[in-house]
């Protein structure tokens, strides 16, 4: 199916994220000093930092987590998605401890609920050169 929805903006410090989900692979920055998650890209909040992110990187994540607050959208405010309703757009609080928002695929939208364990699922995009993170139940 051709992708008619709009294309996400990549900024510079979040490029890393997108080559990342590209390979199939969860990235969050992470500070080398004491260990605390983030996204997105920032500094960290527990110490002084180095100049230019200096004391994070983008490491590896699980790619899981579990759904702190959702929507059911039933009627699409856009013609891009007037295929894809209803459907859910959640809060996601990752494994790591940031929050992140996404759609809940592969699930009826009556069973989604708060607490749900999800975890990500990478759709490829050819047509924009893109991978975009969805999350699914985690059974």
């Amino acid at each position: 199916m051709a992708w008619t929805k709009p294309v996400p903006f990549i900024e510079q410090t979040l490029k890393p994220f997108w080559d990342g989900l590209k390979a199939h692979r969860f990235l969050l920055f992470r500070c080398n000093e004491c260990g605390a998650w983030y996204w997105p890209a920032t500094y960290c909040r527990n110490h002084r930092n180095k100049p230019f992110f200096g004391s994070l990187s983008w490491t590896d994540a699980s790619g899981k987590g579990k759904i702190v607050s959702f929507n059911i959208t039933r009627v699409a405010m856009r013609p891009a998605f007037k295929d894809d309703v209803p459907y859910v757009y959640a809060l996601i609080q990752l494994n790591e401890g940031p929050m992140l928002s996404s759609n809940i695929i592969n699930c009826p939208p009556e069973s989604v609920h708060i607490d749900m364990p999800v975890r990500v699922v990478y759709r490829d995009v050819p047509e924009i050169e893109m991978t975009i993170p969805y999350f699914e139940p985690d059974r």
